[in-house]
């Protein structure tokens, strides 16, 4: 059976290497190295144009929406606080039709950061734009720059609680975070402060989100879970494969549904 692939949203930046200074769509080496680690086939996705997103989306068998950037506050009714960083709109609209593309088809997606936080509003919900104004502290961010260890508690019952139980450490480096919670999503982990860590779907078979990186080796767990799930769509019947038919879903809770998402 072939290995999965998963396809890893970028950023797109001015970039500097060797003699050159151009704009790059890039990605740190940390992601495909732990995807490749878990058993998957790594593909970037680029921004492009969003009605390009079902396309590229039909041909992968699971989503990494990866970190960067503070989202748009647009994109949740909010004013930008002075601490938010400029919106990157191309790769927002982009990452929001990559992300609807690959929940209608019911394949893996697992969100990092950013790209939690980008489920959570595509979801309905709002953000937190600057943690040590709620928190009091900057932990979740201590040092510019360089991710640091702190600890998450995950919730019982939940795919997050079944594949790191209890109180874990892994690496942050983020300072904003879920503040209301979109439609369909549960909370899977909390920091001692409250600050929700993880989250996931009741309406999907695999949809994660991790507010810390997973990529930096803390809790592979995670990564080799995505894999594992996008080896069930890569080996499905070919009408699951492409998008046709009506999926099964399997929820955290052990329940089995055969309707579409709402």
């Amino acid at each position: 059976m072939r290995k999965p692939l998963i396809g890893l949203t970028t950023y797109l930046t001015d970039a500097r290497w060797g003699e050159w200074e151009l704009p790059a769509a890039l990605l740190p080496a940390a992601y495909t190295s732990c995807l490749r680690a878990a058993g998957g086939s790594a593909v970037l996705l680029p921004p492009d144009a969003p009605d390009a997103a079902a396309g590229v989306v039909g041909r992968l068998d699971g989503v990494v929406l990866t970190s960067g950037e503070d989202l748009d506050p647009a994109l949740y009714g909010a004013q930008p606080h002075p601490c938010t960083g400029p919106p990157v709109r191309e790769r927002d609209r982009w990452e929001r039709a990559v992300l609807a593309a690959a929940l209608a088809r019911d394949i893996p997606v697992l969100g990092v950061c950013r790209g939690m936080q980008l489920m959570n509003v595509h979801a309905g919900g709002t953000l937190v734009q600057h943690l040590p104004d709620e928190v009091g502290h900057h932990g979740h961010n201590p040092h510019g720059g360089h991710f640091a260890p702190h600890a998450v508690t995950t919730v019982a019952g939940t795919r997050m609680g079944a594949l790191l139980p209890g109180t874990s450490q892994v690496a942050t480096h983020h300072h904003q975070a879920v503040e209301s919670l979109g439609a369909g999503l549960v909370v899977a982990a909390r920091t001692a402060d409250g600050t929700i860590e993880a989250i996931e779907s009741t309406r999907h078979r695999f949809a994660v989100g991790v507010q810390w990186h997973p990529e930096m080796g803390f809790d592979s767990a995670v990564l080799r879970a995505l894999v594992a799930a996008a080896g069930s769509t890569a080996s499905a019947e070919p009408g699951r494969a492409t998008g046709r038919g009506t999926p099964t879903r399997r929820y955290s809770s052990g329940v089995v549904s055969s309707a579409r998402p709402s």
